[in-house]
C-alpha cells in the first residue's frame, strides 16, 4: 500500500504531530511520501521517507520582527492561500498512492480534500488538536470529518467533541505510544539532587506556570531538598537563574536512546498544561505525556484540572496532580510526590500499557485500514 501524508510540518522536525507520524510510519518508510507545507523557511532535515515542501507564500524569514510576522501570517493565511492551495495540488499530482492522509492542522488542511485527490482513494484524517487552536476553521475540519473513511483522533475528548460539531461518526484513537521495551522500572532509590526534567520550548503561556515550579522548588531548598531543573530544547529562562538549585539547559535532539535515558534518570517529570485556552487543554493530549508513562521517574502534572491529559492521569493514579497557581501548594505536591513516586511510576506504566502500547496503535493504524 502506498500512502500519501500531508501535514503542515515535516516528519523530520522536532514536534509533537512530527514525533506521532515517525512512530506510526515505524518499519513502512519505503510505502509513503510526505507532502508538507511550510510557513517558515527550514532547512529540512531528511530521513528515510521521501519528503516534498511546499512553501506557503509568503514564507516567514528569521529576520522579521513580530508586527511583521502578524502581517506576514494574514497575507499569507488570506490573499496568498489560493496560490499557496494550487502548489499542493500540482506537488501532489506528481506523486502515486493508494491512501491519502492528511493531519487537520492549519488552513490549509482541507487542499487535497475534493474528488481528484480522493475521490476514489480513501481519506484517513488525524485530527491531534482542535481547529481553533492550530489557525484552523470550523469549515475545513467539519468537510474533513464528513469524507474521512477513517477518523483518528487523538483523545475520547476530541472525537466527541467533533462528533457534537460536525456529525455522529465512528472514530479511533490514535496517537503516540510507549513500546514493551520502553517501559523502566519505577525508581525506588532516593538519588540526591533530585532530578526535575522537562523537554520543550517554553511559550509565554506556559511563563506563570514555570515562575510558580521555580517558587516551589527554592521553598523545598529551605526545607533542605536538593534539586537538578533539567531543560531539554527550552531557551534560556532568566528568571531561573541565581535559584538556589541547579540548573541544566540541553539543546534539542531527536536521538530517541538519549532522551530514553536522560528520562530514566529523571525522578519528577514535570508535565504543565497552560490554563489559557480550554480548546487546547479539554481535547490535546501531550506527546510528552505519553513519553514519560513509561519513564522511571513519575509524573508531575500542573495546569487544569479538567484537560484531557488529567483526567486520564487521574483516573489511572498515573501522576501527582496540581491545578493552582500556588507555590506552597505545589511545594506540597512536590513532596506527595517524592514519597509516592514508585507507585505512581508503576501505575503509569500500566495505564501506558492498556491505552498507549506502541505495536497495537501501530497494527491499528495499519492493519484494519489495510486495503
Amino acid at each position: 500500500m502506498k500512502l500519501l501524508t500531508y501535514q503542515p510540518f515535516s516528519l523530520y522536525s522536532n514536534g509533537g504531530g512530527n514525533r506521532i507520524l515517525r512512530r506510526l510510519f515505524k518499519g513502512h518508510e519505503s510505502e509513503i511520501v510526505s507532502l508538507v507545507v511550510e510557513e517558515t523557511a527550514i532547512n529540512p532535515k531528511r530521513g528515510d521517507i521521501t519528503e516534498i515542501l511546499v512553501y506557503a507564500s509568503p514564507v516567514v524569514r528569521k529576520w522579521a520582527r513580530w508586527k511583521v510576522r502578524k502581517w506576514f501570517t494574514i497575507l499569507r493565511h488570506r490573499w496568498f492561500k489560493k496560490s499557496t492551495i494550487q502548489k499542493i495540488q500540482v506537488a501532489a499530482t506528481s506523486i502515486d498512492y493508494d491512501v491519502l492522509h492528511v493531519v487537520d492542522h492549519g488552513p490549509f488542511s482541507d487542499a487535497l480534500c475534493n474528488d481528484k485527490f480522493c475521490g476514489d482513494k480513501p481519506l484517513w484524517v488525524s485530527f491531534h488538536d482542535h481547529y481553533s487552536t492550530t489557525f484552523g476553521s470550523y469549515t475545513n475540519s467539519k468537510i474533513l470529518w464528513e469524507r474521512a473513511a477513517r477518523r483518528l483522533v487523538i483523545s475520547d475528548e476530541l472525537g466527541l467533541e467533533y462528533a457534537r460539531l460536525f456529525g455522529n461518526a465512528t472514530y479511533e484513537l490514535i496517537t503516540d505510544g510507549v513500546t514493551r521495551g520502553e517501559l523502566s522500572n519505577p525508581q525506588n532509590d532516593s538519588v540526591k539532587p533530585i532530578t526535575v526534567y522537562f523537554a520543550g520550548l517554553l511559550h509565554i503561556d506556559y511563563i506563570p506556570l514555570f515562575k510558580v515550579l521555580a517558587d516551589a522548588l527554592d521553598i523545598l531548598v529551605e526545607q533542605g531538598y536538593s534539586f537538578e531543573l533539567v531543560l531539554r530544547g527550552t531557551q534560556h529562562v532568566p528568571f531561573l537563574d541565581r535559584r538556589p538549585f541547579t540548573i541544566c539547559y540541553r539543546d534539542v535532539s531527536l536521538n530517541d536512546k538519549e532522551l530514553k535515558e536522560e528520562l530514566d534518570s529523571s525522578s519528577i517529570l514535570y508535565l504543565p498544561i497552560k490554563f489559557t485556552r480550554p480548546d487546547f487543554y479539554k481535547y490535546s493530549l501531550s506527546t510528552k505525556m505519553v513519553g514519560y508513562l513509561g519513564s522511571s521517574g513519575a509524573i508531575l502534572y500542573h495546569g487544569p484540572l479538567d484537560s484531557a491529559a488529567c483526567n486520564l492521569l487521574t483516573r489511572a493514579n498515573a501522576a501527582v496532580s496540581c491545578g493552582e497557581l500556588n507555590a506552597t501548594v505545589l511545594s506540597k505536591d512536590i513532596v506527595k510526590l517524592i514519597a509516592e513516586k514508585a507507585q505512581i511510576s508503576a501505575n503509569a506504566k500500566v495505564l501506558a500499557i492498556q491505552r498507549f502500547d506502541m505495536e497495537e496503535i501501530q497494527r491499528r493504524f495499519w492493519q484494519e485500514g489495510n486495503l
